[in-house]
């Protein structure tokens, strides 16, 4: 093979299918495989893994769904061309828990998908597998205490504040489990430094944004959706931000002089910053 992919962890316990998805898919995401090349046959994959043809099979497919790689029919399996392409949020993050110093910068509705996409990652540190010695997340939402756009009662498009005090529970919910989980890797040792922080802005956000160890960012749109929630025992018909299946489009300072990809994670990590600095106010976590 004329490429060093990532070895397996012998203490993994996923499929094996999962396995060689994860080790192919990070020598893509880290440029060992570029865009437009080539990936190794299914026999020589098959080799190189030690796994049956069909785990091969499996693996390239999920990395197909995933959007890394297409398969041409005759020639073989190679790297995706494009930059701005539908990305899987979770392989990106656990990938990035394999540098010394992580940093995490969200803007978005509550922050859930991001709890969810911490939550292997942690584990691998808690358990050894994964050793930052640093870990900073900062954590851009909304301010609930004022009208927003949307969560709004459906029949009048009118601003609710049960529904924003519903909305500012979630998001403590999430952002506090995330400050949990990091402080609790720093006093066990676990990592030398954590730290999580939590600004709110006054604008309803319409977009998730992700700039990852300043080399990745990832972008998604919220649609708006008719939706039915029940805030203090009353069910309410709203129109509300959905988030939970947002495609993301990934840009990477990776993809070389030709794209785009470094100039969209600078102006992500800029545009971050610049909210970050001067409209955003520290989390209120009593304000309603």
């Amino acid at each position: 093979m004329t490429f060093e992919l990532e070895p397996l962890d012998p203490d993994d316990d996923r499929p094996p299918y999962e396995q060689v998805a994860r080790s192919l898919g990070a020598a893509i995401r880290t440029r060992k495989l570029g865009p437009g090349e080539k990936l190794p046959s299914h026999a020589k994959l098959t080799e190189h893994y030690g796994f049956a043809r069909a785990t091969i099979q499996r693996a390239l497919r999920d990395l197909e769904d995933e959007g890394l790689v297409v398969s041409r029919k005759g020639s073989g399996v190679f790297v995706r061309h494009r930059t701005e392409r539908p990305a899987g949020l979770r392989p990106y993050v656990e990938q990035a828990f394999a540098s010394r110093n992580v940093t995490i910068d969200f803007a978005g509705f509550s922050s859930e998908t991001l709890h969810g996409a911490l939550q292997e990652p942690l584990d691998k540190i808690r358990t050894g597998r994964l050793t930052p010695a640093g870990i900073r997340i900062r954590i851009l939402v909304p301010d609930m205490a004022v009208p927003q756009a949307a969560p709004v009662r459906r029949e009048d498009c009118a601003d609710d504040p049960r529904l924003r005090a519903r909305m500012h529970g979630i998001m403590l919910g999430y952002t506090r489990s995330i400050t949990d989980s990091i402080s609790e890797l720093e006093h066990l040792g676990l990592v030398q430094e954590g730290s999580v922080s939590v600004r709110v802005h006054s604008g309803t956000q319409f977009f998730k944004l992700y700039v990852v160890n300043k080399e990745d960012a990832f972008f998604g749109y919220y649609p708006i959706r008719p939706n039915k929630v029940v805030a203090q025992g009353e069910a309410i018909e709203i129109y509300d931000l959905v988030g939970k299946d947002t495609i993301l489009f990934h840009h990477s300072v990776n993809d070389g002089d030709s794209s785009s990809g470094a100039q969209q994670v600078e102006q992500a990590q800029m545009w971050f910053d610049s909210v970050w600095e001067t409209i955003g106010r520290d989390y209120n976590q009593d304000a309603l």
